[in-house]
């Protein structure tokens, strides 16, 4: 499935053949581009980018590298191959064919969906948009960038839906999508989590590395879809979601190992020390996962969800890798394993199954944060530095669900609330926390060079040398 770059909107869905769905885009278009130039990477709008482009949806190869002037990224609609004969794999419409154009029983739930996910989109771009001024490198100024216009294509991708199975009211949610703010007092993003601060590049790579695994867990949830063109839209996505979490796990890596190395050279562990060598020592680092994790958990909805059951039963949103589970895919009388609070107590009891899908896929993000986790900490220990970073207990630093009152220790202890308030700082970062990090970000812009907190990376993108001109000036 070839893209075709030469219409105003590039596409792969034959936008010309519907010209009333390709005047409804092009007339959303110019103000998209509004945005962008609003929120968008502060000041980049004269840059040259070695980004890559989609050129194709199929899987063997999809990508063209080149420079790009910022903001003439080319945004479009993509979406992936069809698959002859598909049908929906779960829930009370299981076995029938998957939907082509959108059930009218089911038409709010899964508009709601689509929002929800779309409006995710332009808020990691708005909560991002200063970053560039910071950057550790211009490797790392690239790869932002990067993030940010595959964030705006995802945009496209679900107003894209909107306009094409909603009608005026597809049209009305995109409009909407437009005008929220992260963070804004009056009209924030839908989600919690979208309208924290990314203040500086650490939040960046954790942000990359927790919630933008979020979103590959959402969307592989999604691409079970029943109805076909979700389906495909987030096949796509997740093609591009895997280097957003590439640069949040290396970025964090790269972080370990030059503090590990500043600490070795100078024989030095307490934290005071390990700042005077201009780098971030690991406890602060600990205490910035503690929150980009905890934080990121609460994406996942309350433990127990009539509506994630709903969207199981209906056949709108399945659970991760679907199809390699081995069970009835209907869950009628299935139980499932959750955590809850009896006193100041946590205990596990059984819930059924279609009820505690946000828990499984909240347990299935988990197992795979861990596994980045210890990456992290094999080059803690390749350094011979006694210190082991540690996912905090799900139940820690929660505003959603069973524990959004309760006060748990990173370890997993409830406690009272005067104990919580006299460790949190040990447990979350400080303002004095972020304020010595911010202390760090400088812009460093030269090819090659690295801020001295951050190691290079091994190697550059798309086979380029690491000391590459990523990024031109005007």
């Amino acid at each position: 499935m070839t893209i075709d770059y030469s219409e105003r909107i590039p596409n792969n869905v034959d936008l010309a053949g519907n010209k009333t769905l390709q005047r409804a885009l092009e007339h959303w278009q110019p103000r998209f581009l509004d945005w962008w130039r609003a929120m968008g990477p502060e000041g980049s709008t004269a840059f040259d980018v070695y980004l890559r482009t989609a050129v194709s949806a199929e899987s063997d190869g999809w990508a063209h590298f080149d420079y790009v002037r910022m903001p003439e990224y080319r945004w479009g609609i993509f979406l992936s191959p069809p698959e002859p004969g598909r049908l929906i794999s779960f829930g009370a419409h299981k076995g029938e064919p998957a939907w082509q154009e959108v059930p009218g029983e089911y038409r709010s739930t899964l508009r709601r969906i689509i929002v929800t996910q779309g409006d995710t989109e332009p808020a990691s771009v708005e909560q991002q948009r200063l970053l560039g001024l910071t950057c550790p490198s211009l490797y790392d100024l690239r790869n932002l960038f990067q993030v940010n216009v595959e964030e705006g294509r995802h945009l496209w991708a679900m107003v894209y839906l909107l306009h094409a199975y909603f009608g005026r009211d597809g049209r009305e949610e995109a409009e909407a999508l437009l005008e929220r703010r992260s963070g804004d007092a009056d009209n924030p993003r839908i989600l919690g989590a979208f309208n924290e601060r990314t203040p500086d590049w650490l939040a960046f790579f954790l942000f990359a590395f927790f919630t933008d695994r979020d979103g590959k867990f959402q969307l592989a949830a999604l691409t079970e879809s029943g109805f076909d063109p979700l389906s495909r839209t987030c096949r796509f996505m997740l093609a591009e979601e895997a280097h957003h979490m590439f640069v949040g796990e290396s970025g964090v890596g790269r972080i370990i190992q030059r503090t590990c190395q500043a600490m070795k050279e100078h024989r030095v562990e307490e934290p005071a020390k390990v700042r005077a060598l201009g780098v971030i020592d690991l406890p602060t680092l600990q205490r910035y996962l503690n929150f980009h994790f905890s934080v990121t958990l609460d994406l996942y909805g309350a433990e127990i969800s009539s509506n994630a059951a709903n969207f199981h039963t209906q056949g709108l949103k399945g659970r991760f890798e679907e199809t390699k589970i081995d069970d009835d895919h209907v869950l009628a009388g299935a139980q499932y394993p959750i955590l809850d609070l009896a006193g100041d107590a946590l205990v596990i009891k059984s819930a059924s199954a279609v009820q505690a899908l946000n828990e499984r896929l909240r347990d299935d993000y988990i197992k795979e944060c861990a596994a980045g986790v210890a990456r992290w900490n094999r080059i803690i220990q390749k350094a011979g530095i006694g210190f082991e970073l540690a996912l905090p207990h799900k139940a820690f630093h929660r505003r959603i669900g069973t524990f959004a009152d309760a006060h748990v220790s990173p370890e997993g202890r409830v406690v009272p609330e005067s104990e919580w308030t006299h460790h949190s700082r040990e447990w979350l970062p400080s303002q004095a926390d972020r304020d010595f990090v911010a202390t760090l970000m400088g812009r460093v812009t030269e090819p090659g060079k690295y801020a001295n907190w951050i190691s290079p990376p091994a190697r550059g993108i798309d086979n380029k040398p690491t000391d590459f001109e990523y990024v031109r000036f005007a």
